[in-house]
C-alpha cells in the first residue's frame, strides 16, 4: 500500500476511535520505543485516551524519553477500541500472548512484516518506523511538539545506525532537520543513546571481542551465561555489540551470539546478525524463523554453541557469495 494511500486511510480510523492500546516487539529498541511514545503524543493531542505496554522492560538508554513514565508492563484489563502493533510480524511478537483490542493496526518497515491485523501499513523501503509516523504526524495537521519530536528523532536516528545505514537517503537528513527544527535535542539524544553505558557493557563488550573470531569475510563472537554473569552484565548490555564486529575491514557479515534459557530449559542463542552493501541477512534470519532487515536481523538458534556458530557461519557465507554484483546490485532501502 503507497503510504499517501495508508495515511489517508489510517487518520479517519485514528480519529473515529477514543481508547488505544499501544505495543511493539520483545525486547524494544530506540525505533520501538520512541515510534510507540511519539505516537502516545499524537494520539493524546487528538483527545484519545492511550496506554503503551510492553512486555519487557525499557532499557537504561531511553529513560530520557518523553513520555517513558507513562509505559506499563501489563496489559489494561479492560478492552481498547484500537491497539497498534509497531514493528511486529504477529502479535506474538510483542511478548503478549494477545492484544484486547476490536480492532488492530500493524505497522511496519521490516522486510519480515505480515499483514496479521484490521489495517495493515507494511513498507520495507522506509528506515524505521518512525519515519512512517514522521508522515502521519505531517499530513495529521497537528503541531508537532518537542516530546513528539525528541520521540522521532530517536527512533530514527538509532534505527539508521546514526544515518549510516544503507536505508539513509536525503529525506531522511530532511526528516531530522525538521525534527531539530521541532526541538529535537540532537547531541542530547546521541549523548544520552551512546555515551551513557554501565560499566557492564564495557566488560561484557571486552568478554565478547576476546571471544571474536574471524574467517574469510564473516566475523563472529559469543557470550554465555557465565560470561555475563563474571561481568555483572544482562541482557540489555548485549545491544550493539555485533556492529563492531561488522565495523572490521574487509568483513561483510557478522554474528553475534548470546546464550539464554529457553522455555523448556535448554540453552538457546539469541543471534544478531549484521552485513554490509548488498549481502542479505535478513534471508539469513529467515532460515531460522527470525527476520529484519538486508543489512540489519535477527534469530534465534539452537544450542549447543559450537553447532549454532557453525550454522549460521555457514549460511552467512552462502550469503556473501550468493550477494549481486556491484555492477548488477539494485538500489534498494531497508
Amino acid at each position: 500500500m503507497p503510504n499517501n494511500t495508508a495515511i489517508a486511510a489510517l487518520l479517519p480510523l485514528l480519529r473515529e476511535r477514543h481508547s488505544f492500546l499501544i505495543t511493539s516487539h520483545a525486547r524494544p529498541d530506540g525505533d520501538a520505543i520512541g515510534s510507540s511514545l511519539a505516537l502516545m503524543h499524537l494520539l493524546e493531542a487528538m483527545g484519545k485516551d492511550v496506554t503503551v505496554a510492553f512486555a519487557d522492560p525499557i532499557p537504561l538508554i531511553y529513560q530520557y524519553l518523553p513520555g517513558v513514565d507513562h509505559i506499563v508492563h501489563t496489559l489494561p484489563a479492560g478492552i481498547a477500541e484500537c491497539a497498534i502493533l509497531l514493528e511486529c510480524s504477529s502479535v506474538e511478537r510483542s511478548g503478549f500472548t494477545e492484544i484486547p483490542a476490536t480492532f488492530t493496526i500493524n505497522i511496519d518497515h521490516h522486510k519480515s512484516g505480515r499483514p496479521f491485523a484490521s489495517f495493515n501499513w507494511i513498507d520495507p523501503r522506509a528506515c524505521a518506523v518512525g519515519a512512517m509516523l514522521y508522515d502521519l504526524f505531517v499530513a495529521s495537521g497537528l503541531h508537532i511538539t518537542r516530546a513528539m519530536a525528541t520521540c522521532l528523532y530517536t527512533a530514527v536516528m538509532t534505527d539508521t545506525g546514526s544515518f549510516t545505514y544503507t536505508s539513509t537517503d536525503a529525506s531522511t537528513f530532511a526528516l531530522a532537520e525538521h525534527l531539530v527544527e521541532r526541538g529535537a535535542d540532537a547531541n542530547q539524544i546521541a549523548q544520552s543513546v551512546y555515551f551513557s553505558n554501565p560499566a557492564s557493557k564495557i566488560r561484557l563488550l571486552g568478554i565478547a571481542l576476546s571471544n571474536m573470531r574471524i574467517e574469510g569475510e564473516v566475523a563472529w563472537s559469543t557470550v554465555t551465561l557465565d560470561e555475563m554473569a563474571r561481568a555483572g552484565a544482562d541482557a540489555e548490555d548485549c545491544e550493539g555489540i555485533v556492529n563492531y564486529l561488522i565495523g572490521i575491514a574487509g568483513i561483510e557479515s557478522a554474528a553475534f551470539l548470546r546464550e539464554t534459557i529457553s522455555p523448556s530449559g535448554v540453552s538457546e542463542f539469541r543471534t544478531s546478525l549484521r552485513s554490509k552493501s548488498e549481502v542479505d541477512v535478513a534471508a539469513v534470519a529467515e532460515i531460522f524463523h527470525g527476520g529484519g532487515h538486508r543489512n540489519a536481523s535477527g534469530c534465534t538458534l539452537d544450542g549447543p554453541l559450537h553447532s549454532a556458530i557453525a550454522t549460521v557461519v555457514s549460511q552467512l557465507h552462502i550469503a556473501c557469495r550468493n550477494r549481486p554484483s556491484v555492477t548488477a546490485m539494485p538500489v534498494e532501502v531497508c
